[in-house]
């Protein structure tokens, strides 16, 4: 059976659904996007994906096409509807359709699409194995801070991963890790200090990144927020990766480097635990 996904306002057959050639996301990127994730059939951190939303919205004087509460509205009823136990809910807005051109008209109407994918993400093989990922250089565009969908180059680099045997890339700019393809960047020191990159233009405001600052912070973890090299994050005791995606997944080896002893570490299997447990109390 298909699923069933939402379209400007009509709950419809995935095989029905159906957006303009000339939508704006289609021609220039001209679109934000969310992913929340979702367990036990609820939302995790609904509400800092509303915010970040509203943000990059914002930032690219882009209307809302709906108020947060229909925004919510509308996620359960997908979830209802498609009998959501596990996995995330995809949402993207577009500035809308019109005759192409690099000026858009005032006015326009927001194209709001969201869609469902089915998917383990607390008993996740590659959590319990780790990952392995290269660095390359980070070629983005400079408002990596804008959830926007103009994703070819950290799709390339996923790429790139792939075709050498490993799973994902680190973005290195200026020397230092900005962030994974679909994900931030974290590593533990030697003396136990968990590390990951400041808040700025250059890294997304990552909503899980948030949580896990939060929860550790709790936990009494020493935690700093700053740039980090490739080589130290080679010599760390452990990396990790942090997303609505993956939760807390770890990093077990950097350009074919083992980080620590090669396996999941500690800090990142405990951080891991605290952010299942806390977001399953907390889901909506």
């Amino acid at each position: 059976m298909s699923r069933t996904v939402y379209v400007n306002g009509a709950y419809l057959p995935e095989e029905e659904a159906r957006v303009s050639i000339f939508d704006r996301a289609f021609l220039f990127a001209d679109g934000v996007y969310e992913v929340t994730s979702v367990i036990d059939g609820k939302l995790v951190d609904f509400a800092g994906h509303a915010r970040r939303l509203a943000r990059s919205l914002a930032e690219l004087d882009m209307p809302a096409p709906c108020s947060e509460d229909e925004l919510l509205a509308i996620h359960r009823e997908l979830i209802r509807r498609n009998g959501l136990t596990e996995g995330m809910i995809y949402l993207q807005v577009t500035r809308g359709a019109a005759d192409r051109d690099f000026a858009w008209s005032e006015g326009m109407t927001p194209t709001l699409v969201l869609f469902t994918q089915a998917r383990a993400l607390i008993d996740s093989p590659a959590a319990e194995r780790g990952l392995k990922v290269i660095s390359l250089e980070d070629l983005r565009w400079g408002r990596r801070d804008i959830k926007t969908v103009q994703l070819l180059y950290p799709s390339m680099a996923k790429m790139q991963a792939k075709a050498r045997g490993k799973d994902d890339a680190w973005l290195v700019e200026d020397g230092f890790v900005t962030e994974g393809t679909s994900n931030n960047a974290w590593i533990v020191t030697r003396d136990g200090v968990l590390v990951t990159r400041d808040l700025s233009n250059r890294i997304l405001h990552g909503i899980t990144r948030a949580a896990v600052l939060r929860f550790a912070r709790e936990a009494q973890m020493r935690v700093e927020e700053r740039p980090f090299t490739i080589d130290e994050a080679k010599d760390a005791a452990e990396a990790f990766v942090t997303a609505a995606t993956t939760f807390v997944t770890p990093v077990v080896e950097i350009d074919d480097a083992p980080v620590g002893d090669g396996a999941p570490g500690p800090v990142a299997r405990r951080l891991r635990a605290i952010y299942i447990e806390e977001s399953r109390k907390a889901a909506i």
